[in-house]
């Protein structure tokens, strides 16, 4: 009887990928990886470059360069009040035209209200320097004394009155606190602080120029 050798049937050989698939996917990934590592050509126009100056306000604002803004007008606008007030103080000789009418309901005396508007004549060189606080600002008023005189002379002197002051207690009030305090011999500059102290609670202000130094 033969012996025979048990048949071993042989594995079926895996079937092994090309090389040179391989090789080529890591060719491809490695440039993909090299493209965002070390990026050529132009630089992104859609971005700031590293080269391209910033804008920086506080380097602006120390090297005297202001953007643009409204702070701008408003300085001019400052300027511009500053400018148009200085009227001449009129010649004490200057007769003042006529007051209106005094009506009946009114929110002080005839007498106080008649002292307001012949101070506010006088001496423009105090009441234009002190605010008023009523809203007149509105009316384009820049300071106590346009509640009282609507226009001057080249000297001065009164050409016209305006009747604001005559009804608005505030007006009335803001003046004569100013008259008797420069009866008392305060300076102009301590006219303004102590108005200004006397009605900071009130909401609005006209654009009153600072008093002179």
């Amino acid at each position: 009887m033969t012996n025979r050798s048990p048949r071993v049937n042989p594995s079926p050989s895996s079937p092994s990928s090309p090389p040179w698939i391989l090789i080529a996917g890591v060719s491809i990934v490695a440039g993909a990886v090299g493209l965002m590592l070390y990026p050529t050509g132009q630089p992104n126009s859609l971005g700031p470059t590293a080269a391209e100056p910033q804008a920086d306000p506080i380097s602006n604002a120390r090297s005297g360069t202001e953007p643009e803004t409204s702070d701008n007008t408003i300085s001019q606008q400052e300027a511009d009040v500053l400018a148009s007030r200085q009227t001449p103080v009129p010649p004490t000789s200057a007769a003042l035209p006529p007051l209106p009418l005094v009506p009946n309901m009114v929110p002080r005396s005839p007498e106080v209200i008649r002292d307001a508007y012949t101070f506010a004549a006088r001496r423009p060189d105090i009441l234009e320097y002190v605010p008023c606080f009523c809203g007149c600002e509105t009316a384009g008023h820049s300071g106590n004394a346009d509640c009282f005189v609507d226009s001057r002379n080249a000297d001065g002197s009164v050409r016209d009155w305006d009747t604001h002051g005559m009804a608005c207690t505030i007006c009335i009030d803001v003046a004569r606190d100013a008259m008797q305090m420069h009866t008392s011999g305060a300076t102009v500059r301590d006219i303004r602080a102590a108005i200004d102290s006397k009605y900071s609670n009130y909401p609005s202000q006209t654009p009153t120029p600072s008093a002179p130094h």
